[in-house]
């Protein structure tokens, strides 16, 4: 007749898994797409002007950002405390952002929004703006252009990198990105170009 194991063995390991399980998922904080959602559009719009605020977004465009519900019962929430979670949100309101802003609006305003009119600019699948038909762009004016697209690229790269390091999780920078790509692309305007997520040119 086999010895029977102590039933005290497999409960301790099953709550050592637990706690492990625990203790994986307080520390990989879920990345808040509402929340980030709402700033991308705050920002965005105060980038493109007015007009940006009419846009509506397209239904039937695949860019266009549709917050995923939440389930009504999260089985992190059995680890992770309310105060955790209220903490895990997305603030735009820091100096070093808004000094970004505020230079991308007035690049925006005063020099980029013609030609992205024009069709020579558009928004890039990765957040960027890319100039897609230097064509457009007369010979006297492409090197500043190309000089105002790079410019804007920086600011760009380094705004969506600030917001994540701002709110304390650096590694939600690529969410960060993806977030404002779709929403460049839902604050355009008629007419304006975007990149879709085959490489792909498209006018909204």
């Amino acid at each position: 007749m086999g010895l029977k194991k102590p039933s005290y063995l497999s409960s301790s390991l099953l709550l050592a898994g637990v706690l492990a399980l625990g203790a994986c998922v307080t520390i990989n904080v879920y990345f808040p797409a509402a929340e980030a959602q709402e700033a991308a559009e705050e920002f965005v719009e105060k980038v493109l002007g007015d007009e940006a605020a009419d846009a509506a977004p397209d239904a039937g465009n695949p860019q266009s950002f549709q917050a995923p519900a939440r389930p009504s019962f999260d089985f992190a929430s059995l680890f992770i405390s309310s105060a955790q979670a209220q903490d895990a949100d997305i603030t735009i309101r820091t100096p070093a952002i808004q000094a970004i802003q505020d230079r991308m609006a007035e690049r925006f305003q005063n020099s980029l929004e013609a030609h992205f009119t024009s069709g020579a600019l558009g928004f890039g699948k990765d957040g960027r703006v890319v100039l897609r038909d230097a064509t457009k762009v007369g010979l006297k004016d492409r090197v500043a252009v190309t000089q105002l697209v790079a410019e804007e690229n920086r600011d760009r790269d380094a705004v969506y990198r600030e917001i994540a390091v701002a709110n304390g999780h650096a590694e939600w920078e690529g969410q960060i990105r993806e977030t404002f790509a779709r929403q460049w692309v839902a604050s355009a305007r008629a007419g304006w170009w975007y990149q879709a997520a085959d490489g792909g040119w498209k006018q909204k």
